[in-house]
């Protein structure tokens, strides 16, 4: 008789870097898996110097050590999604691809492409763009770039529905992904629209845009709240779906807090409870 696959078990690998002021990074995963009734686990790629106001310095990890955290969790723990968010450095990228090689066992990967921060502090060297681009962007299951991070990976302008289409048709048929979400938060309009394209096509989710200051961690949000549904064993096209509704209302809950891009209320699900 033929062994049952496993179930998943809610369990998430989160690689990012650390945002002292809590509201993106790691600390915004943890929360939003934990919010969604995952387990979150990390490795971290780097320690930030933050706050609502921007980021003033960036401590790397080392990638030996960074590879380290990654097989300590995957050979005791195991993993259901990983979610790959700020790497930094080309040398950061090479030791999470071979890790998952390494270790992964196929887990899907949910890429944030984290390049440049709410404030616009740069968070990757070019270098690392192009192994993105040409090494990473195969392993993954799902990426998830802003407009100004699909125009790096792409080389197109992104500015438009239309530009959205074009740069999930690269990222997914020429570049290896087996699906894109390009968002266009970044576009102006009273209507936020984010492109998905998987094997099966295309679908456009809308929503309205929403006035608030409140908008630190919303991708790193986004693609752990993509990860988290995955992990439970959610299709790519609802655990999107989903995720982005769970992000709508972290926005309208946000707590209010720091002088400038606030952070969201991730923990709105417990509200309810």
């Amino acid at each position: 008789m033929a062994q049952a696959e496993p179930k998943p078990k809610g369990r998430v690998l989160i690689i990012a870097g650390s945002d002292s002021g809590g509201g993106a990074g790691i600390q915004a995963d943890i929360k939003t898996v934990t919010a969604l009734g995952g387990y979150a686990m990390t490795a971290v790629t780097a320690i930030t110097v933050q706050n609502t106001l921007g980021v003033t310095n960036v401590h790397a990890v080392p990638p030996e050590i960074v590879r380290e955290q990654i097989e300590a969790v995957m050979s005791d723990l195991g993993c259901d999604t990983w979610k790959i968010g700020m790497m930094g450095s080309a040398d950061h990228v090479r030791a999470v691809m071979e890790a998952w090689y390494a270790v992964g066992d196929g887990a899907p990967v949910v890429l944030d492409p984290v390049m440049i921060a709410k404030g616009g502090a740069s968070l990757l060297e070019d270098d690392a763009v192009e192994i993105i681009r040409n090494e990473l962007m195969p392993i993954a299951a799902i990426v998830t770039p802003n407009t100004p991070e699909a125009e790096a990976l792409t080389g197109i302008e992104v500015r438009d529905l239309d530009g959205q289409m074009d740069a999930a048709d690269i990222l997914v048929n020429r570049l290896g992904a087996w699906s894109a979400l390009v968002k266009g938060g970044h576009i102006n309009g009273s209507t936020v629209r984010d492109v998905l394209l998987t094997r099966d096509g295309y679908r456009v989710f809308e929503s309205p845009r929403i006035d608030t200051r409140a908008t630190h961690g919303t991708g790193c949000t986004l693609a752990s709240a993509i990860a988290s549904y995955n992990a439970r064993g959610e299709p790519l096209e609802p655990s999107v779906e989903k995720a982005r509704k769970y992000v709508m209302e972290a926005i309208r809950n946000a707590p209010g807090f720091g002088q400038g891009h606030q952070p969201l209320g991730h923990n709105w699900p417990c509200k309810l409870a």
